[in-house]
C-alpha cells in the first residue's frame, strides 16, 4: 500500500499555522480540529511542526506560558517528508528510526496531506485482514 493510498481514504486535508502565532493559540487549532501535531508554514513552505509533546516537553516541563512563547520557539524542524507513491514499509522505517510520529506527504513543492503513525497501522492491519481473508479461503476451498 502507498502513502497516496493512504490519503485516498483519510483524505488530504492539512492543518496548519504560522511560527509567529503563540503556542496557546496554536493548541486551540489543535483542540479544534481534533490532532495531535500541526505543519508550521511561513509562505507556503513547511518550516517546521508542533506536536503535543513538544509542548509537554518545551512548555510544561520547563516552566514556560503557551500564551508568551510563539510556535517558531519550540516547533520540531528538520521535517521528513514522503512522496505519495512511497510505501508503508518505508513510512514505518522512517517513524521508528527517527522516532516521529507525522510525515508530510509532498510532492513537486506541494503539501498534500499528512500521515500519521495512526494511519499507517491502520493500514497494516487492514492489509493483513485481506491477507487473513485470502488464506481462509484457500484453506476451506472457497472463492474470493
Amino acid at each position: 500500500m502507498t502513502v497516496n493510498q493512504i490519503l485516498s481514504i483519510k483524505g488530504g486535508e492539512v492543518f496548519s499555522i504560522v511560527s509567529t502565532i503563540s503556542v496557546y493559540d496554536a493548541l486551540k487549532v489543535m483542540g479544534e480540529k481534533n490532532v495531535g501535531a500541526l505543519l508550521v508554514m511561513d509562505n507556503n513552505e513547511i518550516v517546521g511542526i508542533l506536536s503535543e509533546r513538544d509542548y509537554a516537553r518545551k512548555i510544561v516541563l520547563k516552566d514556560k506560558t503557551s500564551k508568551e512563547t510563539l510556535v517558531k520557539d519550540i516547533m520540531g524542524t528538520g521535517i521528513i517528508t514522503v512522496k505519495p507513491t512511497d510505501d508503508i514499509d518505508y513510512c514505518m522505517g522512517l517513524m521508528s528510526g527517527k522516532r516521529i510520529r507525522h510525515l508530510p506527504v509532498v510532492d513537486d513543492n506541494v503539501v498534500l496531506g499528512v500521515v500519521s503513525i495512526g494511519d499507517i497501522v491502520k493500514a497494516v492491519i487492514e492489509m493483513q485482514k485481506e491477507t487473513i481473508h485470502h488464506l481462509d479461503a484457500y484453506i476451506n476451498g472457497t472463492q474470493v
